[in-house]
C-alpha cells in the first residue's frame, strides 16, 4: 500500500482516502501527498551553486530561508531540458524545517484519493504508486524517497 502522512476516513465509503496535489511534468501527470507540501511558488530568479548535481537549478530565497530547488525532469530522466514556471515546496521530513522546492510546469488541483485504488505493482525510485485518471495515469511520489 501507498505511503501517505495524513489519512482520513470519508463518511461516505468504507475506504482509506487522502488528498493529493497533482501537477504536471511535461505530458507526465503526478501527484504527492498534500501533508508534505509547504507551499506553491512562482518560479523566480534561481542561483546555481557550483560543482552540485545536474538535477539541482540552484537556491533561491523563500521568506529568508535559503530553499534548494530541484530539477524532478533530471531525477525521472526526462529528456526535455525546460525548467517549470511553479516550485511545490516541501517539508523534507516531518518535524524537519529543511525545506526543498521542486520544479512544476503546472499545479492543477487537490483531489481526494481512495488508497485502495492504488496501484503499488510499480516500482521505481520516489514512486508510491500509480493512479488511473479518467483514459491516463498520475504517477504517485513519496518525496522522502526522491534523492535529492
Amino acid at each position: 500500500m501507498a505511503t501517505t502522512n495524513q489519512t482520513t476516513t470519508d463518511a461516505d465509503s468504507d475506504g482509506i482516502t487522502t488528498h493529493v496535489l497533482e501537477f504536471s511534468l511535461g505530458e507526465n501527470r503526478y501527484c504527492v501527498d498534500i501533508g508534505y507540501v509547504a507551499e506553491i511558488v512562482n518560479t523566480e530568479e534561481l542561483t546555481p551553486v557550483p560543482n552540485t548535481p545536474d538535477h539541482i537549478e540552484g537556491v533561491m530565497d523563500l521568506r529568508g530561508e535559503t530553499t534548494k530547488i530541484v530539477n524532478l525532469r533530471m531525477i525521472f530522466g526526462d529528456e526535455e531540458p525546460s525548467l517549470g514556471n511553479r516550485i511545490i515546496v516541501f517539508k523534507r521530513k516531518r518535524g524537519s524545517d529543511e525545506r526543498i522546492g521542486w520544479l512544476a510546469d503546472e499545479v492543477h488541483q487537490v483531489e481526494q484519493i481512495d488508497v485502495e485504488e492504488v496501484d503499488t505493482s510499480v516500482e521505481g525510485e520516489g514512486i508510491a504508486g500509480v493512479i488511473r485518471r479518467d483514459d491516463e495515469f498520475v504517477l504517485w511520489i513519496d518525496p522522502t524517497d526522491v534523492r535529492v
